[in-house]
């Protein structure tokens, strides 16, 4: 039996000896590569964080302290050693547990995590409240890393953290890499502390003297004082910007010495005000493949354990392109056409494939880290001197550059080509990355033109669509994974803007749909033809400006309408068709099926369709039922 198998929650852990967590912390390692070669899941992260998670758990008291993650695939381990250890086979499963920290799941997930650089926030909103509420023996701990300190929300905690006087302590996890390599002076200045010699000889110093400090009795406060001024000697002749802002800087030190860590950590509780413990770690630690490729590693589906070798489809039909990579291929056609055309993403160069222009025209290429409001405004500006910018972000992190798209880009009609990958439920990412909302917050702005492929042909059109229109901010939202058609790279077509399609005629009921659910209400309509049930198909494709004359000839023509949309049907497609038949004094029975007024937690696409009820079956079973009526 070993060790893991004796730990349920962190008082348990807390029985251990400090050089038991040495045993501990590999199998807890060993323990998630075994999950998560079978239940895919975030991987890299998680490793690395290993020791990390064992010597807070082992020094704080949880959860009472309070300990946030961020980014929040780094928190596995966490999970595994505060009571889910036995429903982890569970991860990102429908009904199981989430695979960010949750505060409705455990009590120890002190703060939701799942969009990146948030903790520091939080963290100073926690220990400013137990400041008031007079808990002086309360910690809060931020554990920022996997390129989170790249936002600038991260800075902004910083700033405002460092002239509060809380007990809040920030581990910087720095692995040196998001999912793809971090990037940016900030990363460069994180090097150049990590190898600094003179820097790193005084480091050792004085750790050596902090881990004096219980010797020394009532003069523990002037050797605390006297550490705390050399260190500060030293820092300013490294222009430390931690210092800088008023955080006791500490580091770098090793991430993966658990014992260590917990000598140190045990050493800065005694020590008052915000500090920030700096951390090299190595992400994919003790998992070869992970360690050396660790983009490829940082959720790499099914895998063998023994091997490293992915567990691929045997599938030898032949497969569309995934939509990202449709974008990848158009983007680098049209950035060849012309050098005006710029590729721009925030920490996302290869899970929006923008990688490939980079690799081939890297100076018209740019990650900016994970800062997706200066992603917008920087596209702004690119726009605004004749550039052609396309700015590719998740929809789900669109959300956090709402203001810059209204204030920066719409408000001064600069024609920004937003490419919003993930649109729609993305799968077992659950409620934090669901892309639900675009539609519905990008449909109410003025100048914006919003559109959504129905299959992998229309996004390629839909970008050269935009290349050449050139006069207006243009959306174009599609979803994760593969598309529909296997050869969907044809010349490129412009597309009428705001105009949909009559994808077929139909009889009694009319569906009108937005994106890829359309291929949804293919295959009911292909449900509902064994019942000679045929209901017409409009496929709208701009939902701004919408297509006033093909909702003039649905309304002319039925009484019974359907809309179907991947996205929150308060305010979206539905919505806007219900706007335009009251504005207009038509009268007919509208459904609206797509995401209802919830957060929708994790599970596969396929059950995630089906619980929203947009899925083909139940397209045709809600055609069954008012085609009866």
């Amino acid at each position: 039996m070993g060790l893991l198998d004796k730990i349920e929650y962190p008082d348990d852990l807390k029985k251990l000896d400090k050089p038991q967590l040495i045993q501990l912390a590999d199998e807890l390692r060993e323990f998630i590569i075994d999950e998560v070669s079978s239940n895919p899941g975030h991987f890299g992260a998680s490793l690395g964080a290993v020791e990390l998670t064992v010597a807070l758990h082992y020094v704080y008291n949880t959860p009472y302290d309070r300990l946030i993650w961020d980014v929040g695939h780094q928190a596995y381990g966490h999970k595994i050693l505060t009571g889910r250890k036995n429903r982890f086979n569970t991860n990102r499963k429908l009904g199981g547990i989430a695979g960010f920290p949750n505060r409705s799941e455990s009590e120890y997930d002190a703060f939701g995590v799942g969009h990146s650089s948030t903790s520091i926030s939080a963290a100073l909103g926690m220990a400013v409240s137990a400041q008031l509420n007079g808990e002086k023996d309360r910690h809060v701990i931020a554990v920022i890393g996997d390129g989170a300190l790249t936002g600038g929300m991260a800075l902004e905690g910083l700033n405002n953290a460092g002239v509060e006087n809380t007990n809040l302590l920030v581990v910087l996890n720095d692995n040196d890499m998001a999912i793809d390599p971090n990037v940016g002076a900030f990363k460069e200045y994180l090097t150049d502390i990590s190898t600094s010699r003179p820097y790193n000889k005084l480091k050792d110093e004085v750790w050596n003297m902090l881990g004096k400090f219980n010797r020394f009795g009532p003069k523990a406060q002037k050797i605390i004082q006297k550490v705390d001024n050399s260190i500060k000697s030293m820092l300013m002749k490294q222009s430390n910007f931690f210092e800088a802002i008023k955080f006791r800087y500490f580091g770098p030190v090793d991430g993966h010495d658990v014992v260590h860590l917990v000598n140190l950590l045990n050493d800065l509780k005694d020590i008052p005000g915000p500090k920030l413990l700096h951390c090299v770690t190595t992400k994919g630690k003790g998992f070869k493949q992970a360690e050396l490729n660790a983009t490829e590693w940082h959720a790499p589906g099914k895998f063998d354990k023994n091997t490293g070798l992915k567990i691929k489809d045997t599938c030898t039909t032949p497969k569309p392109l995934k939509y990202q990579d449709a974008f990848g291929v158009t983007l680098l056609e049209l950035a060849r056409k012309d050098e005006q055309v710029i590729g721009i993403t925030p920490a996302m160069p290869t899970g929006s494939s923008l990688n490939m222009m980079m690799k081939e025209i890297p100076h018209r290429s740019f990650d900016v880290g994970i800062a997706e409001q200066h992603a917008v405004t920087f596209s702004a500006g690119l726009a605004a001197e004749g550039k052609i910018p396309f700015c590719n972000i998740y929809s789900t992190f669109m959300q956090r550059a709402y203001d810059q798209i209204i204030h920066d880009v719409a408000l001064q009609n600069l024609p920004v080509v937003f490419c919003l990958d993930r649109g729609g439920l993305v799968g077992e990412d659950g409620a934090t990355h669901h892309g639900v909302f675009d539609l519905a917050y990008m449909r109410n702005i003025p100048n914006m033109i919003v559109s959504a492929p129905m299959n992998e042909t229309e996004l390629r059109n839909l970008m050269y669509t935009a290349y050449k229109h050139r006069k207006n901010p243009f959306s174009i939202r599609y979803p994760r994974g593969r598309g529909v058609i296997v050869n969907w790279k044809h010349p490129f077509e412009e597309i009428p803007i705001g105009k949909g399609r009559k994808i077929s005629d139909g009889e009694t009921v009319a569906i009108i749909s937005i994106g890829h659910p359309g291929n949804f209400v293919q295959k009911a309509i292909k449900i509902l033809a064994a019942e000679k049930i045929q209901p017409a198909h409009y496929d709208l494709r701009f939902l701004r400006p919408i297509d006033e004359d093909l909702l003039h000839d649905v309304f002319k023509n039925y009484k019974k309408i359907i809309t179907v949309e991947d996205g929150v049907i308060k305010g979206g497609m539905g919505s806007a068709v219900l706007e335009f038949m009251a504005e207009n004094g038509y009268n007919a029975q509208v459904v609206r099926l797509g995401v209802p007024d919830e957060f929708i937690e994790h599970g596969t696409p396929e059950e995630l369709y089906k619980l929203c009820k947009f899925d083909a079956k139940s397209i045709a079973e809600k055609v069954k039922e008012i085609f009866s009526k």
